[in-house]
């Protein structure tokens, strides 16, 4: 099983050098693993942060996937999000809408299993919660290992600040959309199946929809949204599930630590939001 080392999640301070390295050594990595080709031409994760350090984009996350394999071990898949420096604080003056900031996602891996690539990604203060914008609504960026690595990065960071506007005029949309009780479960039932097959499920829609504070006791498909993303991302759900030998056992929903699956979830979520606004007209 692989899990993932991670620091700095809803923290407003910048992750400095040290704090990168010990919780994701892979930012660091001074070579590529010997997995890669003789085509992989190695640009270090961290020449990357510096560049987007200097033009304001602070890393505020960091985590990294946990191998067991020694061969990729501090070469891993890895995961930086970035927030400007201009929304670093959380006075009103500095948020772009309510309680929302933008933010870029890296990706990388100097084992070759990942190009660079860049996502949009969204910061809720409320809840902590970091989510990353459907392909659909801004098209992520894959950057080949070449020597123009940085800048191509900073461009498409720009590229995709130029498009965050039509976000936040989506999620002013969404607060705007009332779902009834039975759409709430419709979209509950249509998230888990994004995360355990249905004859293993051991936790209910109700579940997955419920509030973890007071001020997201509301049904306007953003905050259901949120409620349904901290939920299934977040863990800490209790059910019950059948062992190998047929037997009920109690279970916990363990938050998500993998730096694909943190992906694949927030992108499928996002994008299962945006289908049913759609139908909702």
């Amino acid at each position: 099983m692989r899990h993932s080392r991670a620091y700095g999640f809803g923290k407003l301070q910048e992750l400095d050098n040290d704090q990168l390295r010990g919780r994701c050594p892979s930012i660091f990595a001074n070579q590529a693993s010997s997995r890669t080709s003789g085509r992989y031409e190695f640009i270090p994760t961290a020449a990357v942060v510096t560049g987007f350090k200097n033009q304001g984009w602070l890393p505020v996350l960091a985590k990294e996937t946990k191998v067991r394999n020694p061969d990729r071990k501090d070469f891993c898949k890895h995961m930086i999000r970035f927030r400007h420096r201009d929304h670093m604080d959380k006075s009103l003056g500095n948020v772009a809408v309510n309680d929302l900031v933008p933010e870029i996602v890296l990706v990388n891996a100097h084992d070759g299993t990942s190009s660079f690539q860049l996502h949009a990604g969204i910061f809720r203060f409320v809840c902590s919660n970091g989510m990353v914008v459907a392909d659909s609504t801004i098209q992520n960026h894959r950057i080949r290992h070449t020597g123009q690595v940085v800048n191509d990065a900073i461009n498409a960071v720009y590229e995709i600040v130029e498009d965050t506007p039509k976000v936040f005029n989506q999620i002013e949309n969404y607060r705007a959309m009332t779902l009834a009780p039975k759409e709430q479960e419709v979209f509950a039932e249509s998230a888990l199946m994004l995360r355990w097959p249905e004859a293993d499920r051991p936790f209910s829609p109700a579940q997955i929809l419920a509030s973890r504070r007071r001020d997201d006791h509301k049904s306007d498909l953003w905050t259901v949204f949120n409620r349904i993303q901290e939920n299934l991302l977040r863990g800490g759900m209790r059910g019950r599930r059948k062992n190998e030998q047929g037997r009920t056992q109690r279970t916990t929903s363990r938050a998500i630590q993998s730096v694909s699956e943190d992906l694949r979830l927030n992108k499928a979520l996002w994008t299962l939001t945006e289908k049913l606004a759609a139908l909702k007209g």
